[in-house]
């Protein structure tokens, strides 16, 4: 296990102990044994951290799928896509680089991708907007879900957005239009659809690309209408409540699964995504397959019938 060095509020105790570890190694380059100390320490840290995430709530998971160097789209197309080819532009306005996507093989298998990319650098976030599509992202979109379904190509995306850009210039362009256009693009195609929500997932911005057949979520990230820090600005006009809102909106993985918002649960390694991406990206790429192998054995106007069924159960039970 490769431990990330960028600890969250609630993981200090195992920042300490970390920093200990860290200090003895130096020690032991000194040519002093200390091997027995080190090891001791390397095992009550992992103890500490699966108890700690074994326990941690809504807030703490909205911490986690936000983390930093959580893997991000780029790290799985490069980790489960081979001869990826990238698409750009939606054939009418420009090029969004926050929702990216083309054609590759997973597993040997051809398949259309595409997800959001938040970006790993300062420079790479301002490019990628933040993982925050403009109008043309999703159209974009739309036109590679069109692409699958003319070759009958399975289409798989990877959500990670706080929310489709809100600035003037995408409701100019129509922001509204086009997630609703891409909602019901993916409600439609008759290719197998699975979804993989990999970090946040947030409001009309991720729904966009995730009205599939097989909607998976990693076991620490969120899908929610709205951010728990918007939604405390509107309930309570503050911000400072957003735990109290997280814990309110039941936006965690295994909330959604038990109202059947989602289909199923991807484990993370110990401590979260971030700590072993490599681990990470092959569970993803492992059920992708499982999934994208089982829905193949379905006739195409049943993919269809049972997964419009699905979102308009969703609707039903949660306003019965």
């Amino acid at each position: 296990m490769s431990f990330a060095r960028t600890y969250l509020n609630f993981e200090r105790p195992i920042a300490e102990l970390d920093s200990k570890i860290e200090t003895l190694l130096e020690l032991k380059d000194e040519a002093v044994d200390v091997s027995a100390e080190i090891a001791q320490l390397r095992e009550k840290s992992v103890e500490q951290l699966t108890q700690l995430y074994q326990k941690i709530g809504p807030w703490e998971k909205t911490q986690v799928a936000r983390h930093p160097l959580r893997p991000h789209f780029t790290d799985y197309r490069k980790g489960l896509i081979t001869d990826f080819t990238p698409l750009a532009g939606d054939r009418k306005f420009g090029e969004d680089h926050a929702l990216m996507g083309g054609l590759g093989r997973l597993g040997g298998r051809p398949v259309v991708v595409m997800g959001h990319e938040k970006g790993d650098t300062t420079e790479k976030r301002l490019i990628h907007n933040f993982g925050m599509s403009n109008p043309e992202g999703y159209r974009k979109a739309v036109r590679l879900m069109e692409l699958a379904e003319r070759f009958d190509l399975p289409v798989v995306s990877f959500v990670d957005t706080a929310g489709a850009f809100p600035g003037r210039g995408a409701e100019e362009r129509g922001q509204a239009e086009a997630i609703a256009r891409s909602i019901d693009k993916g409600l439609s195609i008759t290719s197998a659809f699975v979804s993989v929500i990999s970090g946040e997932g947030g409001s009309g911005g991720a729904i966009a690309i995730a009205t599939a057949d097989s909607v998976l979520m990693l076991e620490h990230s969120i899908y929610s209408v709205i951010s728990p820090e918007g939604c405390a600005s509107i309930l309570w006009r503050d911000g400072a409540r957003a735990k109290d809102a997280a814990k309110a909106m039941k936006i965690t993985a295994q909330d959604l699964k038990s109202f059947g918002v989602i289909d199923g649960i991807i484990e993370e390694p110990i401590g979260g995504a971030h700590r072993d991406r490599a681990d990470m990206i092959s569970r993803v790429g492992e059920r992708i397959g499982a999934e994208l192998d089982r829905l193949a054995q379905l006739p195409p106007a049943e993919r269809v019938k049972l997964r419009k069924e699905k979102f308009l159960n969703i609707g039903r039970s949660l306003l019965g």
